[in-house]
Parts: structure tokens; C-alpha cells; sequence
């Protein structure tokens, strides 16, 4: 008896030595995370961590019942440090959550001893490396992976499939490679697979269509290839994205018996076949997206009959016969896109009843009959894009409010044009048989930005209220009756392209059209009288005034007849005193001007430099006025042009500038002496390695210096032209696109950087100067602005220099073999050129634009890619971004704040 009591008793004492009481526990709990804080250098985001507090109230921070930690959520919490492996020494931790931070280092295998550790996400940080080859080290109870946003190179280990409790694996968003390994197949609990936005290759194993409680499925933007398997037991399937691969072959029949499938996602692929009709009759689809495959034959005639269908996109195939009728019988449809198909027939009645719409885009393809009037009375409708069809019908008076975008270009429509759209941008339906007059109201939408109406039966005069479209840039009224005067009020407008050609309209040109930044005129074939004003005059040729054959000018434009002065009869008293008056001021001339010349005589011989000049600096140097202007002798000439002459001056050892003296047949009055400063003041604070520095300038009443850099590899103009006069080699292609980024990321500064922006107005080889290592330097821009030659009037600021490419800020404010690399360069150069020019100043890229799309040439030779090569983007899951006819010229699936977002919105041309 005794004996078994001193057992009980020895017992009890050793649980009470080494028992661990919950206070102590605790204190040990609080005490790591203070060592956790401390690794983390103390951030500000976790000052609740102190000694003091409750360390279950630490921001983050949750914990069991008896105080152990069993979560930290840091999402966001400015944590720039590596993971510290005594993060593992909280025994309960089982939710880990440090996305949005700024943690480096590579994938943190320290982890490995949380050995209750469930859920791991550390998205969107700065992890890189390969993941490592022995994954399936991670804890055994691990169901989420969440490592998107990062770094990660390399393949995905094969040991990922061996990972016994996952359900959700996301690596989207990072840099790896390889195939995807068939072992994934073999994760009995995987819900979620998203490997999207990766450089992925091969084939979809078949092994992932086997995953019985697969949900979903996420390979979008990668470059996958093959077929997709035709056998699928992954039932379960709610979401599959596919998007934006090279996939081929059919869509698997398969896909038609997954009843719990929601979205369907296989646009940007290489799919060929028809849509089984049985994914028509899924119960649960509201979302399919198969745009830019190459699919045929006709839609699913039950689509939409037995599902809540919301988004139905099949643009850029080749589906022919008619849209289904039951595309809206769930009552929630709300874009409709089909365009650039080869569909036909009656556009369904159903249609009229389908409220919830949003984007409806059918253009191009052979719908016929009456347009249902009832899409009108969709409240939501946004986009209405249905040009290039054989529609009929009439528009509403009122235009829905949210309707921002109608295209209807080149159909049957009829009747008037409504009086009120107040929510309105773009308005293009030329091609139709509207008629009557443009109701005043109309006017009345101040947001409207583009008007469309030529080749219609539009009569009545153009009203005045028109120029309460305070930000309408483009207007098209040509090919109509329109009759009357061209109103004054339109001279306050902002318009960029005018054409109101092919009308009857009368009168004079209003002389404040001048004032108008025009981009594009078109008046011709009109009853027009008069002078032309003389802006016009100066900016357009005579294609802009054809057939108006009582308009004259002042200017010598061909086609257009010289304006006659018709002289009116005087008394013979007034003609003699005229006479006299007239000879008095000669002779008074005829004096001045030989006592001005024998002074600038008596002058130039004693060497002596005009005493009223001003000598302004923009850069720092020794610069002596006299130096400079005595060193303007024939023998340092290296130029010479329109505005004036270029001389080549050593002011001093290895100090070397080129200065241009404006022509003395030039003149200055004092407002545009007041606005040379100005503009001289503005060009001088400019530095940047692609503009030539202007150093200082020298002004006065008769003379006009200005000093820039000295660049001895001369101009562009003189490596493409003159110097393969002597039959010398090329430039090379390398050195080419040197020249053309340098002269973009100028031409970029200018329009985007400085302030105001800067327009040069005269981009041409002659004015673009390279210096020894041939970076580009743009020079001579801004001045023939302001400049005047004698005996032409005074005129405002317009457009000047060469012709070409204006900018549209002016207008609307894997290794190749290297031959074959180079030609792809230059045509690529060639097409980018293309897109500068277009014919509509609202559809060239601007500056900042162009200098992106040339990188991307430039990082392409770097890294050895082929130029044409793929590029990543984003699966369009929202339709609603893609407007127009423009629309297939934009790469749908760019996120708005990609790097590669302005090559892709011109990707539709560069890839011809």
C-alpha cells in the first residue's frame, strides 16, 4: 500500500515540474512574435507588437482558445525582410498571410517545420528562384499554395503532385517555364488549378481532365498547345479559361456534360469545328467568351434556353446562319457580341424585351431586316455598334441616357435624326438614309466627341447651336443637301477634322474658322464665295476647296483663282493730291533706307555689333557677343535653309557651337518679338539627351542669333541621302532603330513632359542631328511658328514645315537567325511609321505611345525574341472595354497597366 502511495505521489510532483501552464505558453507565444517583429526591422504596421499588449490583440494576429497563435494575416504591412524560420517556432500556426508586401529571398523552405501549417499565401511579393524540386516537403496538412504575383523562374517540380492534402494551387503571374507535369494528375483534392500568365509550353496533360473534384480551371495567357483532351471526368468542373494560347483541334463534346459548368473561356486560340449543340443546353452556363478561333458552322440554336446566359461572345470566327432565339430568355444578357462573322437572317424579336443589355456589338456581318426597336428601352445600353450590315428601320427620338457609343454606319436606317442623346461620344452613321433637318436640340449633347452623318439626305442649314458641342473634335456632314452658310460659332469649337464637302452650302468661308487646330479640311465641292481665309490658305491645299469656283486666294494654291482687286473711280483733284502724297512718302522711304544702309556699311567695316542686342543664356559658358557675331564669316558656313543660316564657331579649345542666324528678310513686330522671347525662353529650359541643347540666344531689332550644341556627325538626313551619293554603305539596321527611339523619346518629351508641350511641326531627317555614338538629337522646331516674311501678313499660330507625320497631341491635345531578324526590324520600323501617318489624326498613336512600341522592338533584339513575337495580356473578362470597330486593333486580354498595353492597342496593324 505504501509503496503504490509514493508512486502516486512522485507522479504528481514530476507533472507539476513539467507541466507548462497556459500563462507561461502565452508569454513564450508573445516573446517569438517580438523576435518575428525584430527580424522584420520593426515596421511600423506592426507597433501594436510591444510587451505590454495582449498578444491575441497584435494586429494580425489570431489565436486559439488557450492563447496559442494560430493565424498571422500581415496582407499590405510594408514587410521588406525575409521570412525568419523562428516563425515556425508558434507550434499552432496554421494560416499564414503575407501577401502585398515586399519580402525577397527565394521560396522560404523554412516553412517546412510548420507542421500544422494549412494555408500559405505570400502573393505579390518579390520572391525569386526556382521552386524548390522537393516541394512535397511542405507541411502534410498544406491545402493552400498561393504564390502568384512573384518572381519564380524555372519549371514546376513534379514533385507538386505529391502534396496529399492541397485544394488550391495558384502560381499565377510569374516567370515559369516547361511543360506542366503530368503528376499534378495525381492530387486526389485539388479544387483549383491557376497557372495563368506564365511562359508554360507543351500540352494540357490529360491527366488534369481526370481530377474528379476539379472546379476550377485557370491556364489563360501562356503558350500551351495541342488538343484539348477528349476524354474530361473532372464533372465538377464550375470555370474553365483557356484563353490566349495556341491551342488546336475541336471543342470537346465532353464539355457539353458538365452540368455544373458556368464559364467558359477559349478565346485567342486556334480552335477550329463547330460549339457542340449540347453546351447549348447547359443548365448553369452564363458566361461563354470563344472570340478570335477559327470556329464555324452555326450557333447552338438552344443557347441561352435552358441557363441564366449573361455574356455570349463568338466575334472574329466564321459562324454563318442566325443568332439563337433564346440568347435572353434568362433576363440578365448583357453583352452580345458577334461581329466579323458571316451571320444572316432577322436580328430575334426576343431582343426587344431584353432590358438588361449593355454592349451589343454585330457589326460586319449580313444581319438583314428591321432593327428591334425595343433594345432601345435597355436603360443600361452602352455600346451599340451594328455598322456594316443591311439593318433597317428608324432611331428613337431619345437615345438611351447610358448610351455612349452608336455605330450604324452602312445600312438601311431611315427617317430623322433624334433630338436628344445626352450621354453620347461617338455618333457615326453615315451610310444610311436619314433625311430632313438636324433638329437644334441635337446640338445639345455637349459630351459628344465624334459626328458622323455623310452620305445621307440630310437637307435644312447647319445650325449655330452646333457650337454647343463645347468637345466635339471630329465632324463629317459631307454627302448630304445641307444648304446655307457655314455658322460663325463653329470658329469656337475644338474640331481636329471638319468635312463638309458634297453639300450646297453657300457664302463666305467665316474668316474664324482660321482659329480652328485642324488637322483635316474638306469644303470642297460646295457653292462657297470669297476669300479663303488666309490660315487656310497657308495649311491646306487645294484638294480642301475643290469645285467651289467663285472662292479665290490671296496665295498661290492651284485650282484656285487669285482674288482680284477691283479699283473704284476718284476725282482727278484726289488722284493728283494722292499722287504727290505718294511721291513725298517714296522719296522719304527711298532716303531712310539709304541713310539705314550707309550706317549698317559704316558699321560692318568698324567691325562693330549691333549696340540694342541682347544676349539671354540657357546654359552655363563663357559666350561674348562679339565673338560670336565676328565669327559669322562664308568660310565657317555649314548650312543653310528657309529660316536661315548655320555657321560652324570655335569660341574657345574643344568648345565648338553651331549658330543659326535668322534671315534678315525676316521681320519681327513687337508682339512676336514679345512671343520669339517666350518661345525661346520655353526651348532653352529644355534638357534632354535627345534635343539639342540651345546655349544661349542674341537678339535684337535686325538681328537673331541663336547658339546650340555642335553635333559633327551632321543630320540624318545627310547618312540616308547624300552620303550614299558616293556610293558609301548604309546604316545598319541596329543603328537605324537607335535613331528612330532617340527621336521618339525626344518627340515624347516634348509633347507629354514639358510644360506647355512643345510642337515641333517639322520632323524630317534634315532636323535630326546625331552625335558620335549616333543618338538621335532633334533640332530646329518651334520658330517657324513665329517667323514672318516681309510682305506677308501678320498671321496666329498654324501648323508648318514638311510634309508628313503630325503629331495626334497637336490634333486632339528563343533566337532567329539574324537576317531575317533585321528585315523583321525594319519592317516593323516601316509599319510603326504606317500608324503615324494614319489618315485620321484620332486613330495615330501619340509620342509616349511610339517611344513604347519601339522599345519593345529594341528589348525584343536584346533578347533575342522574334519581333512578331506573342505577348502576354489579360483574358476579357470584362466585355464592356471593347468599343468600336477599333476594337479587334487592341488586344483585349492587356491589363490597362501593362507595359506592353499601347504595342498591343496597335497590335491589329503591326501584325499584318
Amino acid at each position: 500500500m505504501v509503496p503504490k502511495f509514493t508512486c502516486f505521489i512522485c507522479t504528481f510532483v514530476t507533472l507539476l515540474l513539467f507541466h507548462k501552464t497556459p500563462a507561461k505558453s502565452a508569454l513564450n507565444e508573445k516573446q517569438i512574435l517580438l523576435n518575428i517583429k525584430n527580424d522584420w526591422g520593426n515596421p511600423l504596421s506592426l507597433s501594436s507588437w510591444n510587451l505590454t499588449g495582449d498578444h491575441c490583440k497584435f494586429n494580425g494576429i489570431s489565436c486559439s482558445d488557450d492563447g496559442f497563435v494560430e493565424g498571422i494575416n500581415l496582407y499590405n504591412s510594408n514587410i521588406s525582410s525575409p521570412i525568419p524560420a523562428s516563425i515556425c517556432d508558434l507550434k499552432g500556426l496554421a494560416f499564414l498571410y503575407l501577401s502585398d508586401n515586399n519580402i525577397p529571398g527565394e521560396f522560404p523552405i523554412v516553412l517546412n517545420n510548420c507542421s500544422k501549417l494549412q494555408e500559405l499565401d505570400i502573393s505579390d511579393n518579390y520572391f525569386v528562384g526556382q521552386l524548390p524540386v522537393d516541394i512535397d516537403k511542405m507541411p502534410i496538412n498544406l491545402t493552400h499554395l498561393v504564390i502568384y504575383g512573384n518572381n519564380f523562374t524555372g519549371n514546376i517540380p513534379p514533385a507538386i503532385g505529391r502534396l496529399p492534402a492541397i485544394k488550391l494551387i495558384n502560381l499565377r503571374y510569374n516567370l515559369l517555364y516547361g511543360t506542366i507535369p503530368a503528376e499534378m494528375g495525381n492530387l486526389s483534392t485539388l479544387e483549383t488549378l491557376d497557372l495563368a500568365y506564365n511562359s508554360l509550353v507543351g500540352e494540357i496533360p490529360a491527366s488534369i481532365w481526370i481530377m474528379k473534384p476539379l472546379k476550377y480551371l485557370y491556364l489563360f495567357v501562356n503558350n500551351l498547345t495541342g488538343e484539348i483532351s477528349r476524354t474530361v471526368a473532372a464533372n465538377g468542373l464550375v470555370e474553365i479559361d483557356l484563353s490566349k494560347n495556341n491551342l488546336t483541334g475541336s471543342i470537346p463534346e465532353a464539355f457539353g456534360e458538365l452540368q455544373n459548368l458556368s464559364a467558359l473561356l477559349l478565346c485567342y486560340n486556334n480552335l477550329s469545328g463547330e460549339i457542340p449543340a449540347s453546351i447549348g443546353r447547359l443548365p448553369n452556363l452564363y458566361d461563354i467568351k470563344l472570340f478570335n478561333n477559327r470556329l464555324e458552322g452555326v450557333l447552338p440554336p438552344e443557347m441561352g434556353k435552358y441557363s441564366k446566359l449573361r455574356n455570349f461572345e463568338v466575334d472574329d470566327n466564321m459562324f454563318t446562319g442566325e443568332l439563337p432565339e433564346h440568347l435572353c430568355d434568362g433576363k440578365v444578357l448583357t453583352c452580345l457580341i458577334v461581329f466579323n462573322n458571316q451571320l444572316t437572317g432577322t436580328l430575334p424579336e426576343s431582343l426587344s424585351s431584353c432590358y438588361t443589355l449593355l454592349n451589343v456589338q454585330i457589326q460586319n456581318n449580313q444581319f438583314t431586316g428591321e432593327f428591334p426597336a425595343g433594345i432601345w428601352s435597355a436603360v443600361n445600353l452602352s455600346f451599340m455598334i451594328s455598322n456594316q450590315n443591311n439593318l433597317t428601320g428608324t432611331l428613337p427620338d431619345k437615345f438611351p441616357w447610358n448610351l455612349t457609343r452608336l455605330e450604324i454606319q452602312n445600312n438601311q436606317f431611315f427617317g430623322r435624326i433624334p433630338s436628344s442623346a445626352g450621354g453620347l461620344l461617338v455618333f457615326l452613321g453615315d451610310g444610311n438614309k436619314f433625311s430632313g433637318e438636324l433638329p437644334k436640340s441635337f446640338f445639345d449633347m455637349s459630351l459628344l466627341q465624334e459626328l458622323s452623318l455623310s452620305r445621307n439626305q440630310i437637307s435644312g442649314m447647319i445650325p449655330t447651336e452646333i457650337a454647343n458641342m463645347k468637345k466635339l473634335t471630329f465632324l463629317d456632314l459631307s454627302n448630304n443637301h445641307l444648304s446655307g452658310h457655314i455658322p460663325d460659332t463653329m470658329g469656337s469649337m475644338m474640331l481636329h477634322s471638319l468635312d463638309l464637302s458634297k453639300n450646297k452650302l453657300s457664302g463666305d468661308i467665316p474668316s474664324n474658322l482660321g482659329n480652328l487646330i485642324l488637322g483635316s479640311l474638306n469644303l470642297s465641292f460646295n457653292y462657297l464665295t470669297g476669300e479663303i481665309p488666309v490660315p487656310l490658305q497657308k495649311l491646306f491645299s487645294e484638294q480642301s476647296f475643290l469645285a467651289n469656283p467663285n472662292l479665290c486666294t490671296s496665295y498661290s494654291i492651284p485650282s484656285i483663282q487669285k482674288c482680284r482687286i477691283h479699283p473704284k473711280k476718284v476725282s482727278t483733284g484726289l488722284l493728283v493730291f494722292f499722287s504727290v502724297l505718294g511721291a513725298i512718302i517714296f522719296s522719304g522711304v527711298v532716303l531712310l533706307c539709304f541713310l539705314i544702309t550707309k550706317e549698317r556699311r559704316r558699321r560692318k567695316k568698324a567691325g562693330a555689333f549691333p549696340l540694342d542686342s541682347k544676349l539671354t543664356l540657357f546654359q552655363a559658358g563663357n559666350f561674348n557677343k562679339s565673338v560670336i557675331f565676328n565669327s559669322l564669316t562664308d568660310d565657317k558656313l555649314v548650312g543653310s535653309g528657309g529660316g536661315g543660316k548655320v555657321y560652324r564657331v570655335s569660341l574657345c579649345r574643344n568648345n565648338t557651337v553651331a549658330v543659326k542666324k535668322i534671315h534678315d528678310t525676316f521681320r519681327l513686330d513687337s508682339d512676336i518679338e514679345k512671343q520669339f522671347q517666350a518661345e525661346v525662353k520655353i526651348l532653352g529650359s529644355i534638357l534632354h539627351d535627345n534635343i539639342v541643347k540651345l546655349l544661349c540666344c542674341i537678339s535684337g531689332e535686325n538681328l537673331k542669333l541663336l547658339v546650340y550644341e555642335y553635333l559633327q556627325n551632321g543630320s540624318l538626313d545627310w547618312w540616308l541621302h547624300q552620303r550614299r551619293r558616293g556610293n558609301e554603305a548604309p546604316l545598319d539596321w541596329p543603328t537605324r532603330l537607335q535613331i528612330a527611339v532617340g527621336a521618339a523619346k525626344g518627340l515624347c518629351y516634348m509633347h507629354h513632359h514639358c510644360s506647355p508641350p512643345i510642337i515641333h511641326r517639322d520632323v524630317k531627317s534634315s532636323n535630326i542631328l546625331l552625335d558620335p555614338k549616333f543618338n538621335a538629337k532633334i533640332a530646329d522646331f518651334g520658330l517657324a511658328k513665329i517667323l514672318e516674311r516681309k510682305g506677308e501678313p501678320a498671321s496666329v499660330s498654324v501648323e508648318a514645315g514638311t510634309f508628313g507625320y503630325m503629331a495626334p497631341e497637336y490634333a486632339t491635345l528563343s533566337k532567329v537567325n539574324e537576317k531575317v531578324d533585321r528585315v523583321k526590324e525594319a519592317e516593323m520600323m516601316f509599319k510603326i511609321g504606317l500608324i503615324c501617318t494614319m489618315y485620321n489624326a484620332s486613330e495615330r498613336p501619340t509620342m509616349n505611345e511610339v517611344v513604347q512600341m519601339l522599345m519593345k522592338l529594341v528589348q525584343g533584339r536584346n533578347s533575342n525574341v522574334g519581333v512578331g513575337g506573342g505577348d502576354g495580356g489579360t483574358p476579357l473578362l470584362d466585355s464592356e472595354s471593347r468599343m468600336g470597330s477599333k476594337r479587334k486593333q487592341v488586344v483585349d486580354i492587356m491589363e490597362d497597366d501593362s507595359d506592353d498595353s499601347v504595342v498591343n492597342q496597335y497590335d491589329g496593324i503591326l501584325s499584318l
